[in-house]
């Protein structure tokens, strides 16, 4: 498990240096979690290696979402005077997120599965 969190944490401070030093604008763990897949997808990472760490972080996932809750909080009052805009934008975004994944995977369907012919 050790070893797990070792790669996890190593490729989340990758991650962190690329976005600080090319100042990008994506966050340094996500690219830290695209750096996991491109490793694990080239073999220089075997699934072994993390999965007791990530089964661990997966099962008490919910305690990562308690500290964004509390920050929310401390906005309660702009939340309170913003109410509609943010309803609004949730339903919309919601609704297109659907409808893209449903055009997306209509056009997997007709592309047919690798080895249909």
């Amino acid at each position: 498990m050790v070893r797990g969190f070792a790669i996890l944490l190593l490729l989340q401070f990758l991650g962190e240096l690329i976005s600080t030093g090319l100042n990008l604008p994506i966050p340094g763990n996500v690219l830290g979690m695209g750096l996991l897949l491109l490793a694990l997808n080239l073999k220089l990472v075997r699934t072994e290696w993390v999965e007791e760490a990530v089964e661990l972080l997966l099962s008490h996932l919910a305690l990562f979402f308690v500290p964004a809750g509390v920050g929310v909080m401390v906005y309660f009052d702009l939340i309170a005077a913003e109410w509609l805009p943010i309803v609004v934008s949730t339903v919309l975004s919601t609704f297109v997120v659907m409808a893209v994944t449903g055009w997306v995977a209509r056009l997997l369907e007709k592309r047919g599965a690798p080895g249909d012919a």
